[in-house]
């Protein structure tokens, strides 16, 4: 406890905070074969540049709403309470945040002088106690929360009515989705030798089907994974993959699965990654994107007519959670080659040897079916003084699978608690927010950010890429909103073992937490609330957008490596000078930035506003939403990605790839530059 409140205060007292170090440096990646300087030039010789690329940047939209985000993953000792935020498009017969001058009702205040921010932090600080949490976890402890349920309304109007109470012009946004659920009538099976397994557990968005395959063993499911398989002689066309879940998401299992002829996956957690009993049913959802897959790219109204259109995200073949007692059956009559010590493959089953299989048939059936539901996400605001029309939003998932405890009732505690604070603060204590706080519980978090991607149509000492089964994962990806996940966690860990199960309850986070549940949730209240108070409080955003440099030339440098190992006619010198085109207009950024006068809040306004528009403007424009969701050039997926680029081999298509990046990275680079004359002809 002690050394969290020290990594606490190390943060708190920075006033700014670094933004984007997404991919942190992997060993052994030193000694790139190809160096990039920061001016963007090669300092190799043997690649010769070609002529510009045939592409041109596709215009820019500027929006006269710039929109600050702020997403929070408080994952604290094993708790997860997650903040997201984003405001895109209103809602008709409801009075929304706009763009034009707001005018702001009276409040009481003791002077009219600029409070000073170490005293409002500290006042903050004495709001987010033990004490408050203790009552607001049991007020919002609701298990069986599942999206759409009556118990999620019920606690969609208990917020509601917070909101209301707390005079925050409370509003509700609601969104007709298909949802995915086990058929009691048909359950879901498992036949393998003579024993038939009927399955309670379920992925939401598996392809419904009964397909018969040889059972084949592929550890994690990882690409790396199924390489080894595949050195092992053992077929995977066609087979029933089994997997034990961890390191990568359930969505990313069946995808790599399916890209190799797969038939189906079933999933288990094995005793070397979670510490369950026998019988714990796992849940999860296998949808590679986020929001409802069934209207992708836009929102899910009751007045929208659904076209014939699918996700690309959308799985093609079944998939299973198993529990570990059935695995254990199957791993002990799986047969086959034994794998190699250093491989990795070994679980921590001491009955069963995991063989790779590849010699014994089985036979999945998967028969979910879709229903429709209504989800409801419930906002609140506190509007600003002297930016109403930027909006620091602030959310948390409110459904759940099982009891859910960690993964919604902390989560809504804290929202609601920092609503409360701040508009104390606000009413009481003389605080003026500079922008506005919008308070947001969102729905169907579960079958992956739903209701928070349905709305859409800082950090901790260690530093990871973002996953895509993470609720910030779609504002990043899809929407280009700037976003980051803080986690408290103990040592070695990666996420909560519990989420997902009947075992997510509060005895069991007590358990975990040697009963400091409320101590810790308050710690992370106040980490939260410390960086909203930032981003509502300080003239100038706190986002680094120079802490991109390291990602792109490391992305850049992989582009370079592989097109030579392909020895073919093409130079990616242009995509490396639209780099360096990004770097100089970062660098020029904030050279703006020190010599403005940081009290003028029209010129901080401008800056914000570039600062804004980087993350926006690495979205691809020459990818459809509906088809590729995700279309961010370096955390997207798909072909338009740099990741995807230093991997392809069809030289055509790799020439089409690499011009459109080229162009998206130099429109990014153009967007962060203050005025047109100062754009760079570099390209």
């Amino acid at each position: 406890m002690d050394q969290m409140r020290l990594a606490f205060n190390g943060v708190v007292r920075s006033v700014r905070y670094s933004r984007f170090p997404l991919q942190p440096t992997e060993n052994g990646e030193r000694h790139l074969e190809v160096k990039l300087s920061e001016d963007g030039t090669e300092e190799f010789t043997d690649v010769e540049a070609e002529g510009s690329p045939s592409f041109r940047p596709a215009p820019q939209n500027y929006s006269r709403c710039s929109i600050a985000f702020l997403l929070l993953g408080t994952l604290l000792i094993l708790i997860i309470g997650y903040l997201v935020g984003y405001i895109s498009h209103s809602k008709p017969k409801v009075e929304l945040l706009n763009c034009s001058p707001v005018t702001q009702a009276p409040v009481a205040q003791p002077a009219e002088v600029e409070m000073d921010f170490k005293n409002i932090s500290q006042l903050l600080a004495r709001k987010m106690t033990r004490e408050a949490f203790q009552k607001t976890l049991g007020d919002f402890e609701n298990p069986g929360c599942s999206a759409g349920s009556d118990k999620d309304m019920s606690l969609a109007n208990s917020i509601f009515d917070e909101f209301k109470k707390l005079e925050m012009d409370p509003w509700t946004d609601i969104h007709d989705v298909q949802l995915p659920i086990p058929d009691s009538q048909n359950p879901n099976k498992v036949q393998f030798g003579s024993e038939d397994f009927s399955l309670t557990g379920y992925l939401a968005y598996s392809a419904t089907d009964r397909v018969q395959g040889k059972l084949v063993y592929g550890n994690y499911g990882r690409k790396e994974d199924l390489d080894i398989v595949n050195k092992n002689k053992i077929e995977l066309k066609g087979c029933v993959l089994l997997v034990r879940a961890g390191k990568i998401s359930f969505a990313e299992q069946v995808a790599n699965a399916a890209d190799r002829g797969a038939s189906a996956v079933l999933i288990y957690p094995d005793e070397a990654d979670y510490n369950y009993v026998a019988d714990t049913v796992l849940y999860g959802h296998v949808h590679l994107g986020s929001g409802d897959p069934y209207t992708p790219g836009f929102p899910s109204f009751n007045h929208t007519q659904f076209p014939p259109t699918r996700s690309s995200g959308l799985p093609k073949i079944p998939a299973q959670t198993l529990t570990r007692s059935v695995a254990v059956k199957l791993l002990q009559k799986i047969g086959g080659p034994e794998p190699d010590e250093t491989s990795g493959f070994k679980g921590g089953f001491k009955q069963v040897s995991y063989r790779l299989g590849g010699v014994e048939n089985i036979t999945v059936e998967v028969n979910n079916k879709l229903v429709n539901k209504e989800i409801h996400n419930v906002f609140g605001v506190i509007k600003g003084f002297d930016d109403p029309d930027r909006y620091i939003v602030l959310g948390a998932q409110r459904d759940a699978w099982g009891s859910g405890y960690a993964r919604a009732t902390v989560g809504t505690s804290v929202l609601v608690q920092l609503a409360k604070a701040f508009r104390e603060m606000v009413k009481n204590d003389g605080f003026r927010p500079r922008r506005s706080l919008v308070f947001a519980s969102w729905s169907a978090g579960e079958y992956g950010s739903v209701g928070a991607t349905e709305w859409l149509e800082l950090s901790e000492s260690r530093m990871r890429p973002m996953t895509i089964d993470d609720p910030a994962y779609p504002f990043l990806a899809f929407s280009g909103i700037p976003s980051v996940s803080f986690h408290f966690i103990k040592p070695n860990s990666e996420v909560y073992t519990y989420y997902g199960t009947q075992l997510d309850t509060m005895d069991q986070l007590n358990y975990e937490t040697n009963n400091q549940t409320n101590e810790i949730t308050a710690i992370a209240a106040q980490f939260a609330g410390q960086m909203a108070l930032h981003l509502v409080h300080d003239h100038l955003l706190s986002l680094d957008v120079n802490r991109y440099s390291k990602t792109l030339t490391k992305a850049v440098a992989g582009v370079y490596k592989h097109i030579r190992l392909l020895s073919q006619d093409l130079s990616p010198s242009w995509l490396n000078r639209a780099r360096g085109s990004f770097q100089r207009a970062a660098s020029n950024l904030y050279n703006d930035i020190a010599n403005t006068n940081l009290d003028d809040k029209e010129a901080c306004r401008i800056l914000n506003n570039r600062i804004m528009m980087v993350e926006h403007s690495l979205l691809s424009p020459y990818v459809s939403p509906v088809k590729v969701p995700f279309r961010h050039l370096l955390f997207g997926r798909g072909s338009h990605t740099l990741a995807s680029i230093a991997e392809t081999t069809d030289v055509d298509e790799l020439h089409t790839q690499l011009a459109l990046a080229t162009w998206n990275l130099q429109g990014c680079a153009n967007a962060m530059v203050g005025n047109i004359w100062d754009l760079d002809e570099e390209i």
